[in-house]
């Protein structure tokens, strides 16, 4: 499932992202934040206008905001 469907509150673990369908400089920083392959997240929130974005995500002890096409574009596999 891609992280974009995880439900509010499920663990999961990135298994795969498209850097492909994101920009080079989104692809860079969200690294640099720790998204990446291997990574433990949660969905804390979403957003409640135009389509929910964005998404609050958890990360270790951080939350970090994300735009649903993002989300779209890493795999995830439930905790």
């Amino acid at each position: 499932m891609t992280l974009d469907l995880l439900p509010i509150g499920q663990r999961a673990r990135i298994v795969a992202v498209d850097w492909r369908a994101l920009v080079d400089e989104e692809a860079h920083r969200l690294q640099a934040l720790g998204i990446d392959v291997g990574a433990r997240v949660a969905i804390a929130h979403r957003g409640v206008f135009s389509g929910s974005d964005p998404i609050a995500l958890m990360i270790g002890r951080m939350t970090v905001a994300l735009r649903r096409a993002h989300a779209r574009a890493m795999t995830v596999e439930a905790l």
